[in-house]
């Protein structure tokens, strides 16, 4: 034990942070701490050295050298392996023609025919408990409970997780960096080491959220975008940089690379880790909630809160509730022109309806085969969407074959597969296949799916593109809603002539204004970007044209696909169409679809327009992709273009024309829609491994404009009062070294009263700052213009910013308004009608707390960590709702805020509440009288009373509470050590 006391010492504790240590932190070990709650508490682990990835890309981080003490720590560390619990199964994988691989953890060597039949998913929960098995972080019992998963996982146990690195995008980013260094200062002001604020696992950090589409239709689109780009978020990506050279282990990827899950499927994923000759599967969690992406390529990944993430960075492992895996055989093939997008909303729509919030999903079966990688990976995006954890698809051979296509070196991918294979973690659909025990079972012959979009306002809507015709006509006639707009008969025909640019102009209900080729979902997969641009060839070749006021645009996700589409020849086509490419990165999915002209905006809004957008993204929430478009699509890339030709949502493309010929023949959809042979044959010719080489070695250069951003070298962050992008939150205002303890809620006022379905974009939102909301008061204060006002997830390094926009969706239904929509409440003493952010901080200053009703599925959406800081900040002290989306409650938790649920069958309008009673909750004041999951009172003012189950879920959740959230408990803790 001589290491961990030579590790508590202050110099050895500083050199054990400045270094990235070969071996598993399962060899490293802390003294217990006193309370049973803490069993799981942050202990330090040697850091890792390497950062394995398929190129070397160390982009402003800082590369020490070894020293010969760290030499030292490494061979004691080392001669510790003995004491490893499961050294026993810690083996040697030879290469084929001699020598090792490296070394593994041995599953088959258990002997234990219960992991025969666990789902590959939890065979990766598995190996990372035994490598990470400590008995103090992981215990032997917890490697039990996985290996008995058939049993356990119905009881719903805990088990800690430690994912192989974190992932994160710049608008979760900059609030995370933001947060370290603020710790670091906390740090500081008690006393403690600072530098103790360090990534423990490596974190890949991509900067691909800023691209606004301000620029489109445009040869120029690309420099132009990217230096608006720059113009705006210059404080911010010098805020990475110095970051990336502040902290260990922080891998940042420039602005203008790609988005950040094609960039993780393409170059990221490792698949499995050789750490210095240690072998273990890749694993990732991020701050985005497509992190499932990943999981098409066989690495276990999902999104969590950005709280969670900061936590996991700093050696937390992860509690996580073990979860129930749903088996999906997949069997069959895609009909001719079915695209993997038409599959996606399928499967999204048909795991709704059974339910998987807090499970795995994973994919099995004949039809794999038939599945490209691409196809997988798009699938797997949506996981968020059909409310999965993940949607896995575990590594075989057309897992390998993408891995070479992307530029994975022979030797990387024998490596993977020789461990995959040893470790019983590889589907060979050539050999019998051993049967796996799942919690449910869905099966799907791909064969039945059929072409579709998904919309208006929500992502599992599927309508069929047969009926979608009628399915628009029900909505204009439907009492507003998630299906319904409340046109009036008389009204639905309306056309509205204006100007545009000189030339005469017209709109009507259904019009499309955007058609956007967007979104990580999509822009990985060649076989729908290609056949969009097909389709927009066969629409050039007979004179169709888009309309000019229809505000196209086209963003892959990487560089890879503009290099395959003008090696095809058909990039032209799409630029002829208006399809030009805008930047590398989220647009218009994220809301950063820009403005649209004047005059069409006038149109609309004059004339109470419901003008639609059609984009091939993953969301579509009401007040998402742009203010004024409230019909919302989701579509494949080649039906983006074809709606777009068509100008309209209101046709039905089996027997209408898209438009007229040169000859003024009409002109039908099946007329310019390519068969899925031509799409394989362009893909096959186009589509090659030295692109991806090239694309990624490219990006290890960064850019001129990044290269040319100059930042401190000091490790603790100089806070500027003046910045709008940067600011030091007050989360550690007044921290003290003892924890608070449950803080109660007494006579606490409502401060909204909300229904279904709010999601993070209703609580926090992320695109333009409304000229007449808080957020815009404060920077027209700060001297800032309103053109330079960016978006709120641009500015979320500023919490005064971010506390400001929370809950300023002009979407937002609020019930205390009655009917009214706006990101308005009603102050109850007063009855005065304030925004949200003017009536929180008046209860604020009052000294009242608040609280939130709302409906099901509260948080749905994005991973946003600013949904749960916002309103913290606003001094929110519960929500209760009906369910909560996974990850929101735990950044709910993650900040303090109680998160309860009414019973079953029950909810604010069936107990009769109007949100204008005041409510206490009567939570225990004892952390110890607290259990996960027990049921309390909540009474009112007016004499109700009833029962809600608290949310926390786990004694790890229970011990962030009582902190205060999970930041203040990693800082006391690492200030103990």
């Amino acid at each position: 034990m001589y290491l961990a006391r030579a590790a508590s010492s202050s110099s050895s504790r500083s050199l054990l942070f400045s270094f990235r240590s070969s071996f598993p932190s399962s060899s490293f070990r802390s003294p217990p701490v006193s309370s049973h709650l803490l069993r799981r508490s942050f202990v330090t682990s040697l850091p890792r050295l390497s950062h394995s990835k398929p190129f070397p890309l160390r982009i402003g981080s800082q590369i020490r050298a070894v020293s010969p003490v760290l030499d030292r720590l490494q061979r004691t560390f080392s001669s510790m392996a003995s004491e490893h619990p499961y050294k026993g199964i810690f083996t040697t994988l030879p290469k084929p023609g001699g020598g090792e691989f490296g070394k593994f953890y041995s599953l088959p060597a258990l002997n234990d025919p219960r992991i025969d039949k666990l789902p590959y998913s939890i065979r990766i929960l598995l190996e990372s408990a035994i490598r990470n098995c400590d008995n103090f972080q992981v215990t032997k019992e917890d490697v039990e409970k996985i290996i008995d998963w058939e049993n356990t996982a119905p009881k719903l146990v805990e088990i800690p997780f430690k994912p192989a690195r974190v992932l994160l995008q710049d608008f979760t980013g900059v609030p995370a960096v933001v947060d370290l260094a603020c710790m670091r200062d906390a740090m500081n002001k008690l006393g403690s080491d600072s530098n103790k604020i360090n990534p423990l696992v490596p974190v890949d950090l991509v900067i691909d959220h800023s691209v606004q589409v301000d620029v489109a239709r445009s040869e120029n689109a690309v420099q132009a975008n990217m230096e608006l780009e720059f113009q705006r978020n210059k404080e911010r990506f010098a805020f990475l940089k110095w970051g990336s050279t502040a902290f260990q282990n922080m891998l940042v990827v420039p602005p203008g690379s790609g988005i950040v899950h094609q960039v993780n499927l393409e170059y990221l994923g490792r698949v499995v880790f050789n750490t210095k000759g240690l072998l273990y599967p890749d694993s990732v969690v991020g701050t985005d909630s497509h992190t499932t992406m990943i999981d098409g390529l066989g690495v276990a990944g999902w999104g969590v809160g950005g709280i969670e993430a900061e936590a996991t960075m700093l050696g937390q492992p992860m509690s996580m509730v073990l979860p129930g895996v749903v088996g999906f055989n997949l069997s069959g093939k895609l009909r001719n022109g079915v695209t993997a997008t038409d599959l996606v909303l399928t499967v999204t729509q048909i795991l709704r309806k059974h339910g998987v919030v807090g499970k795995f999903v994973e994919f099995y079966g004949d039809g794999m085969s038939e599945l490209s990688l691409a196809d997988r990976a798009t699938i797997a995006n949506m996981s968020p969407e059909y409310g999965a954890t993940m949607g896995f698809f575990p590594v075989d051979h057309v897992t390998l074959q993408y891995l070479k296509l992307t530029g994975r070196s022979d030797e990387t991918v024998a490596m993977i597969e020789a461990y995959l294979r040893a470790n019983n973690m590889f589907v060979d659909y050539s050999e019998p296949q051993q049967e796996r025990v799942y919690s449910s079972y869905l099966e799907l012959n791909l064969d039945s799916v059929e072409p579709c979009i998904s919309g208006p306002k929500r992502p599992h809507d599927r309508v069929p593109l047969k009926e979608m015709k009628a399915d628009w006509h029900s909505c204009l006639d439907s009492n507003v809603g998630f299906k319904g707009f409340a046109i009036p008969k008389e009204a639905q025909e309306k056309v509205v002539k204006f100007s545009f640019n000189g030339q005469p102009a017209e709109l009507k209900h259904g019009s499309v204004v955007i058609a956007a080729i967007t979104s990580c979902t999509n822009t990985s997969n060649p076989s729908v970007m290609l056949g969009a641009a097909l389709v927009a060839k066969k629409a050039c070749d007979l004179g169709l044209q888009v309309k000019p006021w229809t505000k196209t645009s086209l963003a892959p996700g990487s560089g890879v696909v503009t290099k395959y589409l003008l090696k095809s020849g058909l990039q032209k086509y799409l630029n002829q169409q208006g399809f030009n490419i805008v930047g590398y990165g989220c647009t218009t999915c994220i809301g950063n679809s820009g403005e649209i002209d004047e005059s069409v905006g006038a149109a609309i809004t004059e004339n109470d327009i419901v003008a639609a957008a059609v984009l091939s993204g993953n969301r579509n929430f009401e007040g998402r992709v742009h203010p004024l478009t409230r019909a919302n699509y989701l579509a494949s890339p080649p039906l983006v273009v074809a709606y777009a030709l068509a100008g309209t949502v209101n046709i039905d493309f089996e027997t209408e024309p898209i438009g007229k010929d040169k000859n003024g023949k009409d002109v039908f959809l099946r007329d310019i829609w390519p068969t899925t042979e031509e799409i394989a044959q362009v893909v096959q010719s186009s589509v090659l491994p030295d692109m991806f080489r090239a694309t990624y070695e490219s990006i290890t250069k960064g850019n001129p404009m990044w290269n040319q951003l100059s930042v401190p070298e000091n490790t603790l962050y100089s806070w500027d009062p003046k910045s709008t992008y940067v600011h030091e939150p007050p989360y550690f205002k007044d921290m003290t070294m003892d924890p608070p303890g449950p803080s109660s809620v007494k006579d606490a006022y409502c401060l909204l009263n909300l229904g279904d379905s709010i999601t993070t974009d209703h609580i926090s939102p992320a695109g333009s700052i409304h000229k007449d909301s808080p957020a815009a008061k404060y920077l027209l204060e700060r001297g800032v213009d309103r053109k330079d006002f960016n978006s709120y997830g641009s500015r979320r390094g500023n919490d005064e910013i971010m506390a400001r926009g929370t809950f300023a969706n002009i979407r937002l239904v609020n019930k205390l308004l009655n009917g009214e929509v706006g990101p308005k409440t009603v102050h109850i003493p007063t009855g005065e009608k304030l925004s949200v952010f003017d009536a929180a901080m008046r209860y604020k200053a009052a000294g009242e707390a608040t609280i939130i009703l709302a409906g099901a599925e509260y948080g749905s959406g994005s991973s946003r960590d600013w949904a749960a800081k916002g309103p913290m900040l606003q001094g929110v002290k519960a929500v209760i709702s009906k369910s909560f989306e996974r990850i929101h409650r735990s950044n709910l938790v993650g900040m303090g805020i109680i998160p309860l649920c009414f019973k079953s069958g029950e909810d604010a309008d069936t107990l009769g509440l109007t949100g204008k009673e005041r409510y206490t909750i009567h939570l225990p004041t004892d952390i110890s009288e607290i259990r996960p999951g027990q049921d309390v009172t909540v009474t009112t003012d007016t004499g109700k009373s009833f029962t809600c189950t608290v949310r926390f879920d786990t004694e790890v959740e229970l011990a962030y509470f009582n902190h205060g959230g999970i930041l203040p408990y990693v800082i006391r803790n690492l200030s103990k050590q």
